[in-house]
């Protein structure tokens, strides 16, 4: 009698490989090898991503046997997902904002907090002004573009300590045809920033923020992928941004605004940091878990 794959234990099913056996078979190995916080999703996306389809046809195909080479293909992301490879970069891409962006080794893969980081840096330029903004750390570029996409007549500049993350960040850029709307400067923080384009109006990062004795707390995907430059930085994870916010303060002009995102239990660190380097209106917004998550002060 052939077998239900919706009724059927995932530990019993086997062939003919249905798209829906595959689908259950793998959501159930995720979970028992606790390889994932999401695994029907991320079954879903790495099949989606074998057979060339959206998630939606996944649903509309449940029927369809797979072949031997996309069996083949699947099971080998399968094994790099269980060892802890995070999707993203399996697929090689990743939303943010209303963008795709390419995503590999070289940088940091985009979070949905750093969109609340958006929301904040759009807030101070409408988009019929002009301005000038500096993306500090641009990674994959995806501040730097969404908010080029966003705000026309915004002059953007991308840094990067890493030739490697900039490289990433110019190919994402000329994928979404803004490479002609940001600029992009190799240096340490805003070192890289010419002397003619300062003062500047805005200034914007995303900097490693994690602490080192917390590195235990990370999840496997990310502290064993992920590049370590970008994630951790000392003892309590403020060692980039002390020296980031006295530079951030230095190349803004009066009025300008620096917008940061930091680490859930650095909102109060945050803010006597900033008050301390002489910006004054500092804000801390909560990120969509309700943590502290965004600092945002302007220059005097």
């Amino acid at each position: 009698m052939p077998q239900d794959p919706a009724t059927t234990p995932p530990e019993e099913l086997g062939p003919p490989w249905t798209l829906l056996k595959i689908l259950r078979w793998t959501t159930h190995f995720f979970e028992t090898k606790d390889a994932s916080d999401s695994p029907r999703l991320d079954a879903e996306l790495l099949l989606a991503h074998v057979l060339g389809f959206d998630r939606v046809k996944l649903y509309t195909h449940f029927d369809r046997p797979m072949g031997s080479d996309e069996l083949a293909s699947y099971r080998a992301l399968i094994k790099r997902r269980v060892s802890g490879e995070p999707v993203a970069y399996l697929l090689g891409t990743k939303g943010f904002w209303d963008i795709e962006l390419d995503v590999d080794k070289r940088a940091l893969i985009p979070r949905p907090e750093t969109e609340v980081l958006i929301e904040e840096a759009l807030e101070l330029v409408g988009k019929e002004d002009e301005a000038t903004l500096v993306d500090v750390g641009t990674g994959t570029g995806a501040i730097a573009l969404v908010m080029a996409k966003e705000r026309p007549n915004l002059r953007v500049i991308a840094t990067d300590v890493s030739e490697d993350a900039l490289a990433l960040a110019r190919q994402n850029a000329e994928k979404l045809e803004l490479d002609e709307r940001v600029d992009f400067a190799h240096g340490d923080l805003l070192s890289g920033v010419a002397p003619e384009v300062l003062p500047v109006d805005i200034v914007v990062s995303n900097p490693p923020y994690v602490a080192e004795d917390e590195r235990d707390e990370v999840m496997v995907d990310v502290k064993d992928y992920e590049p370590d430059g970008a994630l951790f930085a000392g003892p309590d994870g403020l060692d980039v941004i002390r020296r980031l916010i006295p530079q951030a303060f230095d190349a803004l002009a009066s009025g300008g605004h620096f917008v940061c995102e930091h680490g859930w239990r650095q909102g109060d660190a945050m803010r006597e940091l900033l008050e301390e380097a002489g910006f004054v209106d500092v804000h801390i917004r909560k990120d969509y878990s309700g943590h502290d998550r965004i600092a945002r002060a302007r220059k005097p």
